[in-house]
């Protein structure tokens, strides 16, 4: 693709806050032409936007649970563990419909990390040990943080919208 304009910014942050804007809004609040908008959001939407999401509220789903869990992989410097750790790591997590999100991380003396969503207590209980004993071979040592999706003192929801908004 070639260099985002000014204009592809402008309707990716109008995206980010709401993705169920038609192009003719957008136009209105762009100061553009609907055509234009058109072909433009067809363009990021080929090139650049991953998909469309709907975001709930989780714990109107029965979700309580957000997990971030930073694991420092063993072996994995070198070249032929990174592979076997990697195959591995990518066939498992797909296999994972909780996780939201997992890969390569720095800090804290961790290299990877997994964001899942949980029902309850027990579901992420569940995950831990399976994660332990179908990638155990691979973690050296691992740390979760839990955030409670239920919880009257969150300040800020989980959402995207927030990005569009420094913008």
């Amino acid at each position: 693709m070639n260099k985002l304009k000014s204009l592809d910014y402008q309707i990716l942050w109008e995206l980010l806050k709401n993705s169920r804007r038609s192009d003719r809004t957008l136009a209105k609040v762009l100061k553009s032409s609907q055509p234009t908008i058109t072909r433009r959001r067809t363009r990021l939407e080929k090139e650049v936007i991953d998909g469309y999401t709907a975001i709930p509220k989780w714990e109107k789903i029965g979700y309580e649970i957000l997990a971030f869990t930073l694991i420092k992989a063993v072996g994995i410097f070198s070249s032929k563990k990174y592979s076997e750790i990697r195959g591995k790591g990518l066939a498992w997590l797909a296999k994972q419909p909780n996780v939201i999100m997992g890969g390569a991380c720095e800090g804290m003396g961790m290299n990877s990390i997994i964001i899942s969503i949980h029902k309850n207590f027990s579901d992420h209980s569940n995950f831990m040990l399976k994660l332990r004993l179908e990638m155990g071979d691979f973690i050296d040592d691992l740390h979760t943080i839990l955030v409670d999706l239920k919880a009257t003192n969150r300040l800020k929801p989980l959402h995207l919208k927030y990005l569009a908004q420094e913008r």
